[in-house]
């Protein structure tokens, strides 16, 4: 059974080989080994996000299954180590929150990790007054948003440490709440 909280600094030192193992793992296949490595200047945690509340961890039976949260500020994607950061914070009314930093471990790829913490970063977003979401997705992770319901609006080439990686930038209305 997968549960979800939110990420603590303390999680931190695990979270860490989970991202690597996730980034290893999971892009084989979508790219070659010099874009995997070179991919890691692009990737990794933002600790802004677990300052903010907004990164989730989900676990089962104590042991972490992947990471993920979204964000209010203009950052669309990077790690702590990333160049080009902005943490200016965004309009609900007018600008996307930004799904940011999602990592499953490969022992629980294809799980409904990913899933959860979607539905949690939707959850969120919307009560913080948003209605849109939006990703940047590498290429191993856009079927998963594409299953729920993200549309890909760019792709672009990231010059990550000289190797160019295509992402793919997604976007997806936040459903409405139920009426009563």
């Amino acid at each position: 059974m997968l549960t979800s909280r939110l990420a603590r600094h303390a999680d931190v030192p695990e979270l860490l080989p989970l991202i690597d193992a996730a980034i290893t793992e999971l892009q084989r296949g979508f790219l070659d080994e010099a874009q995997i490595a070179s991919s890691r200047s692009i990737m990794g945690i933002d600790t802004q996000l677990i300052d903010d509340g907004t990164y989730f961890v989900v676990e089962s039976a104590g042991r972490l299954a992947g990471c993920g949260g979204w964000s209010r500020r203009a950052t669309l994607y990077g790690g702590d180590h990333s160049r080009g950061r902005d943490p200016a914070l965004l309009d609900p009314a007018r600008q996307p929150a930004k799904v940011r930093a999602m990592y499953t471990h490969p022992d629980w790829a294809r799980r409904g990790v990913g899933r959860l913490i979607l539905a949690r970063c939707e959850a969120a977003a919307a009560a913080e007054g948003f209605r849109t979401l939006e990703l940047m997705s590498t290429l191993a992770g856009r079927p998963l948003y594409e299953r729920t319901g993200f549309v890909p609006v760019e792709q672009v080439e990231e010059p990550a440490d000289g190797v160019p990686v295509r992402l793919v930038r997604m976007r997806k209305p936040i459903a409405a709440a139920p009426t009563r």
